[in-house]
Protein backbone atom coordinates (compact mmCIF):
# COMPACT_ATOMS: atom_id res chain seq x y z
CA UNK A 1 0.00 0.00 0.00
CA UNK A 2 2.64 2.51 0.99
CA UNK A 3 4.55 1.92 -2.57
CA UNK A 4 1.06 2.31 -4.29
CA UNK A 5 0.56 5.49 -2.50
CA UNK A 6 3.84 6.99 -3.53
CA UNK A 7 3.56 5.98 -6.85
CA UNK A 8 0.00 8.22 -6.94
CA UNK A 9 1.17 11.04 -5.15
CA UNK A 10 4.53 10.89 -7.81
CA UNK A 11 2.21 10.95 -10.46
CA UNK A 12 0.11 13.52 -9.32
CA UNK A 13 3.58 15.66 -8.62
CA UNK A 14 4.00 15.03 -12.10
CA UNK A 15 0.94 15.67 -13.54
CA UNK A 16 0.76 19.11 -11.70
CA UNK A 17 3.83 20.31 -12.66
CA UNK A 18 3.43 19.47 -16.71
CA UNK A 19 -0.31 20.96 -16.77
CA UNK A 20 1.58 24.33 -14.69
CA UNK A 21 3.73 24.24 -17.68
CA UNK A 22 0.98 23.72 -20.22
CA UNK A 23 -0.93 26.28 -19.06
CA UNK A 24 2.29 28.88 -18.93
CA UNK A 25 2.87 28.46 -22.51
CA UNK A 26 -0.88 28.26 -23.19
CA UNK A 27 -1.30 31.46 -21.81
CA UNK A 28 1.68 33.18 -23.34
CA UNK A 29 0.50 32.19 -26.70
CA UNK A 30 -3.36 32.94 -26.24
CA UNK A 31 -1.53 37.19 -24.91
CA UNK A 32 0.43 36.99 -28.03
CA UNK A 33 -2.64 36.77 -30.07
CA UNK A 34 -4.78 38.45 -28.39
CA UNK A 35 -3.02 41.35 -27.98
CA UNK A 36 -1.93 41.12 -32.03
CA UNK A 37 -4.26 39.75 -34.04
CA UNK A 38 -7.16 42.70 -33.86
CA UNK A 39 -4.48 44.52 -35.37
CA UNK A 40 -3.85 42.24 -38.61
CA UNK A 41 -5.52 42.93 -41.98
CA UNK A 42 -4.68 42.01 -45.27
CA UNK A 43 -3.56 45.87 -46.10
CA UNK A 44 -1.22 44.82 -42.97
CA UNK A 45 0.18 41.43 -44.39
CA UNK A 46 0.71 43.42 -47.54
CA UNK A 47 1.22 46.94 -46.88
CA UNK A 48 5.24 48.25 -47.14
CA UNK A 49 6.38 49.00 -43.49
CA UNK A 50 6.76 53.01 -42.88
CA UNK A 51 9.58 54.59 -40.54
CA UNK A 52 7.58 57.80 -38.93
CA UNK A 53 3.99 57.66 -39.71
CA UNK A 54 0.99 55.27 -38.73
CA UNK A 55 -0.28 52.38 -40.24
CA UNK A 56 2.69 50.66 -41.65
CA UNK A 57 2.85 46.85 -42.95
CA UNK A 58 5.29 44.07 -42.86
CA UNK A 59 4.68 42.69 -46.48
CA UNK A 60 8.41 43.16 -47.63
CA UNK A 61 9.06 42.03 -44.43
CA UNK A 62 7.19 38.99 -44.66
CA UNK A 63 8.55 38.76 -48.41
CA UNK A 64 12.23 38.39 -47.29
CA UNK A 65 11.56 36.14 -44.46
CA UNK A 66 10.57 33.39 -46.27
CA UNK A 67 12.90 34.18 -49.12
CA UNK A 68 15.79 33.90 -46.97
CA UNK A 69 14.10 30.70 -45.18
CA UNK A 70 13.78 29.44 -49.26
CA UNK A 71 17.72 30.47 -49.88
CA UNK A 72 18.72 29.39 -46.18
CA UNK A 73 17.00 25.64 -47.06
CA UNK A 74 18.66 25.18 -50.35
CA UNK A 75 21.95 25.60 -48.86
CA UNK A 76 21.55 23.45 -45.94
CA UNK A 77 19.64 20.88 -46.78
CA UNK A 78 21.97 19.24 -49.38
CA UNK A 79 25.00 19.47 -46.76
CA UNK A 80 23.16 18.24 -43.66
CA UNK A 81 21.61 15.28 -46.12
CA UNK A 82 25.62 14.79 -46.79
CA UNK A 83 26.74 14.46 -43.61
CA UNK A 84 24.22 12.50 -42.24
CA UNK A 85 24.52 10.25 -44.21
CA UNK A 86 28.31 9.77 -44.07
CA UNK A 87 27.88 9.61 -40.22
CA UNK A 88 24.84 6.90 -40.59
CA UNK A 89 26.49 4.53 -43.01
CA UNK A 90 30.03 5.04 -44.05
CA UNK A 91 31.88 6.85 -40.70
CA UNK A 92 33.93 4.23 -38.51
CA UNK A 93 34.16 3.82 -35.08
CA UNK A 94 37.41 5.92 -33.71
CA UNK A 95 38.46 9.41 -32.49
CA UNK A 96 38.47 11.03 -35.50
CA UNK A 97 34.30 10.25 -35.87
CA UNK A 98 33.93 11.04 -32.16
CA UNK A 99 35.41 14.29 -32.56
CA UNK A 100 32.83 15.01 -35.14
CA UNK A 101 30.32 14.45 -33.54
CA UNK A 102 31.41 16.23 -30.24
CA UNK A 103 31.92 19.93 -32.99
CA UNK A 104 28.07 18.75 -33.80
CA UNK A 105 26.88 19.10 -30.05
CA UNK A 106 28.99 21.57 -29.50
CA UNK A 107 27.97 24.20 -32.43
CA UNK A 108 24.24 23.09 -31.86
CA UNK A 109 24.69 24.60 -28.48
CA UNK A 110 26.27 28.13 -29.58
CA UNK A 111 23.95 31.43 -28.99
CA UNK A 112 22.86 33.08 -32.01
CA UNK A 113 23.94 36.28 -31.04
CA UNK A 114 27.92 34.25 -31.73
CA UNK A 115 26.71 33.13 -34.31
CA UNK A 116 25.66 36.34 -35.89
CA UNK A 117 29.00 37.92 -35.43
CA UNK A 118 31.18 34.83 -36.73
CA UNK A 119 28.55 35.32 -39.77
CA UNK A 120 29.71 39.30 -39.82
CA UNK A 121 33.12 38.71 -39.49
CA UNK A 122 33.68 35.93 -42.07
CA UNK A 123 30.67 36.18 -44.32
CA UNK A 124 29.84 40.46 -44.30
CA UNK A 125 33.58 41.60 -44.11
CA UNK A 126 35.58 38.67 -44.83
CA UNK A 127 33.87 37.47 -47.67
CA UNK A 128 32.59 41.43 -48.81
CA UNK A 129 28.82 40.10 -49.17
CA UNK A 130 27.85 42.73 -46.96
CA UNK A 131 25.03 43.12 -45.39
CA UNK A 132 23.00 40.92 -47.17
CA UNK A 133 20.68 37.40 -47.75
CA UNK A 134 23.14 35.36 -48.95
CA UNK A 135 25.15 36.39 -45.70
CA UNK A 136 22.32 35.90 -43.58
CA UNK A 137 21.16 32.68 -44.93
CA UNK A 138 25.46 31.39 -44.74
CA UNK A 139 24.81 32.14 -41.33
CA UNK A 140 21.65 30.15 -40.33
CA UNK A 141 23.15 27.62 -42.33
CA UNK A 142 25.99 27.77 -39.27
CA UNK A 143 23.32 27.85 -37.38
CA UNK A 144 21.31 24.99 -37.86
CA UNK A 145 23.43 22.77 -39.83
CA UNK A 146 24.39 20.90 -36.46
CA UNK A 147 20.91 20.27 -35.45
CA UNK A 148 19.81 19.27 -38.81
CA UNK A 149 22.81 16.99 -39.20
CA UNK A 150 22.04 15.07 -36.05
CA UNK A 151 18.35 14.71 -37.07
CA UNK A 152 19.09 12.90 -40.60
CA UNK A 153 21.47 10.88 -38.91
CA UNK A 154 19.03 9.92 -36.02
CA UNK A 155 16.53 9.04 -38.74
CA UNK A 156 19.03 6.88 -40.57
CA UNK A 157 19.99 4.56 -37.57
CA UNK A 158 16.48 4.18 -36.58
CA UNK A 159 16.19 2.15 -40.10
CA UNK A 160 16.19 -1.56 -38.90
CA UNK A 161 19.40 -3.14 -39.69
CA UNK A 162 17.28 -6.14 -41.47
CA UNK A 163 16.34 -2.93 -44.32
CA UNK A 164 20.49 -2.66 -45.39
CA UNK A 165 20.42 -6.53 -45.29
CA UNK A 166 17.80 -7.34 -47.64
CA UNK A 167 18.99 -4.08 -50.02
CA UNK A 168 22.59 -5.96 -50.01
CA UNK A 169 21.36 -9.38 -50.41
CA UNK A 170 19.02 -8.16 -53.93
CA UNK A 171 22.66 -7.08 -55.84
CA UNK A 172 22.26 -3.81 -54.33
CA UNK A 173 25.86 -1.64 -53.94
CA UNK A 174 26.04 -0.24 -50.91
CA UNK A 175 24.93 3.33 -51.82
CA UNK A 176 21.98 2.26 -54.13
CA UNK A 177 20.97 0.52 -50.59
CA UNK A 178 21.41 3.93 -49.22
CA UNK A 179 19.35 5.70 -51.60
CA UNK A 180 16.55 3.75 -52.19
CA UNK A 181 16.14 1.51 -49.32
CA UNK A 182 17.57 3.38 -46.16
CA UNK A 183 16.44 7.16 -47.11
CA UNK A 184 12.74 6.28 -48.00
CA UNK A 185 12.69 4.71 -44.76
CA UNK A 186 13.80 7.38 -42.70
CA UNK A 187 12.20 10.61 -44.75
CA UNK A 188 9.35 10.79 -42.36
CA UNK A 189 11.96 11.75 -39.30
CA UNK A 190 14.07 13.60 -42.11
CA UNK A 191 11.07 15.70 -43.30
CA UNK A 192 9.63 16.49 -39.62
CA UNK A 193 13.37 17.72 -38.83
CA UNK A 194 13.50 19.68 -41.71
CA UNK A 195 10.13 21.89 -41.09
CA UNK A 196 10.96 21.98 -37.55
CA UNK A 197 14.20 23.92 -38.53
CA UNK A 198 12.25 26.06 -40.88
CA UNK A 199 10.04 27.45 -37.87
CA UNK A 200 13.28 28.05 -36.16
CA UNK A 201 14.90 29.57 -39.23
CA UNK A 202 11.60 31.47 -39.93
CA UNK A 203 11.67 32.96 -35.87
CA UNK A 204 15.68 34.10 -35.96
CA UNK A 205 16.59 37.25 -35.17
CA UNK A 206 19.88 37.91 -33.40
CA UNK A 207 21.95 36.00 -36.01
CA UNK A 208 20.38 38.02 -38.94
CA UNK A 209 21.22 41.45 -36.84
CA UNK A 210 24.56 41.30 -37.94
CA UNK A 211 24.31 39.32 -41.49
CA UNK A 212 21.15 39.89 -43.16
CA UNK A 213 20.99 43.83 -42.29
CA UNK A 214 18.33 46.05 -40.50
CA UNK A 215 16.33 47.90 -43.60
CA UNK A 216 13.84 46.57 -45.94
CA UNK A 217 14.14 48.63 -49.16
CA UNK A 218 11.02 48.83 -51.81
CA UNK A 219 11.35 45.65 -54.09
CA UNK A 220 10.50 46.72 -57.64
CA UNK A 221 8.47 43.19 -59.28
CA UNK A 222 9.42 43.95 -62.33
CA UNK A 223 12.87 43.86 -62.31
CA UNK A 224 14.12 39.82 -62.03
CA UNK A 225 18.37 40.92 -62.59
CA UNK A 226 19.75 38.65 -59.29
CA UNK A 227 22.50 41.11 -59.00
CA UNK A 228 19.88 44.31 -58.64
CA UNK A 229 19.61 45.82 -54.94
CA UNK A 230 15.83 45.85 -55.89
CA UNK A 231 15.01 43.12 -57.31
CA UNK A 232 13.04 40.70 -55.54
CA UNK A 233 15.28 37.53 -56.22
CA UNK A 234 18.88 39.22 -55.53
CA UNK A 235 20.62 37.45 -52.33
CA UNK A 236 23.23 40.53 -52.35
CA UNK A 237 20.54 43.00 -50.69
CA UNK A 238 19.36 44.02 -47.40
CA UNK A 239 16.61 42.08 -46.23
CA UNK A 240 14.95 42.60 -42.47
CA UNK A 241 12.80 39.77 -42.22
CA UNK A 242 9.81 39.62 -39.65
CA UNK A 243 11.63 38.76 -36.37
CA UNK A 244 14.79 41.49 -36.68
CA UNK A 245 11.29 44.31 -38.02
CA UNK A 246 9.94 43.41 -34.59
CA UNK A 247 13.30 44.03 -32.29
CA UNK A 248 13.71 46.97 -34.40
CA UNK A 249 10.34 48.72 -34.08
CA UNK A 250 10.82 47.75 -29.98
CA UNK A 251 14.06 48.80 -29.81
CA UNK A 252 14.96 51.85 -31.90
CA UNK A 253 11.18 52.49 -33.15
CA UNK A 254 9.75 56.02 -34.10
CA UNK A 255 6.58 55.07 -35.65
CA UNK A 256 3.53 55.95 -33.63
CA UNK A 257 1.57 52.86 -33.62
CA UNK A 258 4.77 51.39 -32.74
CA UNK A 259 3.16 49.12 -30.07
CA UNK A 260 0.66 47.64 -32.33
CA UNK A 261 3.10 46.95 -35.06
CA UNK A 262 5.17 44.83 -32.80
CA UNK A 263 1.68 43.20 -31.58
CA UNK A 264 0.51 42.39 -34.91
CA UNK A 265 4.01 41.27 -36.12
CA UNK A 266 4.58 38.82 -33.23
CA UNK A 267 0.81 37.46 -33.72
CA UNK A 268 1.87 36.55 -37.36
CA UNK A 269 5.09 35.39 -36.56
CA UNK A 270 3.85 33.04 -33.93
CA UNK A 271 1.02 31.84 -36.32
CA UNK A 272 3.49 30.61 -38.61
CA UNK A 273 5.97 29.37 -36.38
CA UNK A 274 3.11 26.85 -34.77
CA UNK A 275 1.98 25.84 -38.28
CA UNK A 276 5.32 24.79 -39.30
CA UNK A 277 5.83 22.90 -35.80
CA UNK A 278 2.05 21.36 -36.27
CA UNK A 279 2.80 21.01 -39.50
CA UNK A 280 5.82 18.72 -39.27
CA UNK A 281 4.35 16.68 -37.17
CA UNK A 282 0.97 16.31 -38.98
CA UNK A 283 3.53 15.79 -42.27
CA UNK A 284 5.83 12.95 -40.89
CA UNK A 285 2.81 10.99 -39.69
CA UNK A 286 1.38 11.33 -42.95
CA UNK A 287 4.35 10.45 -44.83
CA UNK A 288 5.49 7.73 -42.53
CA UNK A 289 1.38 6.04 -42.93
CA UNK A 290 1.87 6.44 -46.63
CA UNK A 291 5.03 4.46 -46.82
CA UNK A 292 3.99 2.07 -44.73
CA UNK A 293 1.14 1.09 -47.02
CA UNK A 294 3.18 0.98 -49.73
Amino acid sequence: MHAKKLDKIATAVLYTIAGIIVAILASLILYILVRGLPHVSWSFLTGKSSSYQAGGGIGIQLYNSFFLLVITLLISVPLSMGAGIYLAEYAKKGRVTNFVRTCIEILSSLPSVVVGLFGYLIFVVQFEYGFSIISGALALTVFNLPQMTRNVEDSLKHVHHTQREAGLALGLSRWETVLHVVIPEALPGIVTGVVLASGRIFGEAAALIYTAGQSAPALDWSNWNVLSVTSPISIFRQAETLAVHIWKVNSEGTIPDGTLVSAGSAAVLLIFILIFNFGARKLGSYLHKKLTAA
